[in-house]
């Protein structure tokens, strides 16, 4: 049982310290603002397509 918890808590930290250095290593300094720029308009499309799949929804119904 307290295995389990360990794998399924929160990150402490270290080991938040631990996965940026390894993305670092992974990715190089000059090539994460361009990730994080592809992850929030990825992120900015999914949201948008789910406004428009919600007013769709609603639109029917009202129909």
């Amino acid at each position: 049982m307290i295995s389990s918890s360990i794998f399924l808590g929160m990150p402490g930290y270290g080991s938040i310290i631990l996965i940026v250095v390894v993305v670092l290593l992974l990715f190089g300094g000059k090539k994460i603002p361009e990730l994080m720029r592809g992850l929030g308009s990825g992120i900015k499309e999914f949201k948008d397509a789910s406004k428009e799949d919600d007013n769709s929804s609603t639109a029917d119904k009202k129909e």
